[in-house]
């Protein structure tokens, strides 16, 4: 018995050929396929994180140009984040993805009902959140306005823990905590240089829309990732396409209303004709950053598909610090010591996740390898 007990239990080869006999009897096509699955997958991952980081990084910087160089519409510029769907339908009405996805076509799909229920009210939720952010980037510098967008993130890990069952450790609420403390230097500090051209009460609105903003983005992509586990169950890229096109589509019927409602359309002739740039210019930045945004939709919709929204969101917190790095030489924002505090404290909040997510990961390897143990504790647990 007590020899039995120093035996470790997953070491010896005998008790390997027990537990898992496929794991090794797999030929070496087999492992090929294997090995090639997980390239495949790695490959898109990486694929959807440069749409999203590419699609962030542009789409704020031609923003900020947009209200720089004369803009005034915030409705327009609300408009430009979701106009881009249109991109999307050669995608949608390819062959190979509506007759040849066999996973597709194995899965039951929801109905007509529910599918319309999901997208108008994802829809409605993006247009509501495309206006606040517009009203954060009017009245913000490219900087302050990103180092901000990082709370989102925080708010993304709470809304995780409710809708997709995301664990709270101690690593995740130290990256929450210092994320929010990163944001809210930027709250109570209201640099007089960047808020010159702003009345500090338009500063203090653009703070709050950016906030609320990043707070119901970060529901957004949990309900997104909710609603793939629970209803869009379909492994495939067109369950990506399909939701991108159709929640930007009633996005941007839902903002077009407010445009002419709010009668800023009477303006956008005079706008065109004013901007700095030139009326060229004018149409191609409006055009830019409604590409931009939907390339970027493309790649968050990918990631949540893929890995999770949390992971979706900490890969667009990690390229926040990028526009402010651009911002600078972009539009000469200012470094300030707030700034720069705010941008340490949010990555090192990202890093203390990453470490997090490191642990899962050796985690999941150890429970691969040692299925017995895993199957003890989990006895355990219950």
């Amino acid at each position: 018995m007590e020899e039995a007990r120093k035996q470790p239990s997953c070491t010896t080869s005998t008790e390997a050929k027990e537990i898992l006999p496929t794991e090794n009897m797999k030929t070496p096509l087999q492992s090929n396929a294997r090995w090639l699955r997980t390239y495949k997958w790695w490959f898109q991952v990486a694929i959807y994180i440069l749409f999203l980081l590419s699609g962030q990084a542009v789409g704020t910087l031609l923003g900020r140009l947009y209200f720089d160089k004369g803009g005034n519409s915030t409705w327009l510029a609300t408009l430009t984040l979701t106009m881009g769907f249109p991109m999307l339908l050669p995608f949608l009405f390819h062959s190979s993805l509506q007759n040849h996805n066999a996973d597709y076509s194995r899965v039951q799909q929801p109905s007509v009902l529910v599918l319309t229920s999901i997208y108008v009210f994802l829809g409605l939720c993006t247009a509501g959140d495309s206006v606040l952010y517009s009203l954060g980037l009017k009245y913000l510098p490219v900087s302050t306005y990103s180092l901000i967008c990082a709370s989102q993130l925080a708010f993304n890990a709470v809304f995780a823990f409710f809708l997709n069952a995301q664990k709270l450790t101690f690593f995740i609420i130290n990256s929450l905590v210092l994320l929010t403390i990163s944001s809210i230097i930027l709250v109570i500090h209201n640099d007089t240089e960047d808020s010159s051209n702003n009345s500090k009460n338009k500063y203090t609105l653009g703070i709050i829309c950016t906030v609320a903003a990043s707070a119901l983005y970060a529901f957004v992509l949990s309900f997104t990732e909710l609603m793939f586990q629970k209803i869009l169950k379909s492994k495939t890229f067109r369950v990506i396409i399909d939701l991108t096109f159709y929640e930007s589509l009633v996005a941007t019927l839902a903002i077009v209303v407010g445009l002419f409602a709010s009668g800023e359309w009477k303006s956008l002739k005079s706008e065109m004709q004013d901007f700095r740039l030139g009326k060229v210019s004018y149409i191609m930045t409006f055009l830019w950053t409604g590409i931009s945004w939907q390339v970027f939709n493309i790649g968050c919709n990918g990631l949540i598909f893929k890995v999770s929204s949390l992971f979706s969101n900490v890969i667009s917190v990690v390229g926040l610090p990028v526009d402010p790095v651009l911002a600078v030489v972009v539009f000469h924002d200012k470094v300030t010591a707030a700034k720069v505090v705010s941008l340490l404290l949010a990555l090192w909040g990202f890093m203390s996740y990453a470490y997090q997510q490191y642990l899962d990961d050796l985690k999941a390897k150890a429970k691969r390898k040692c299925p017995r143990e895993v199957t003890e504790d989990s006895i355990t647990e219950i």
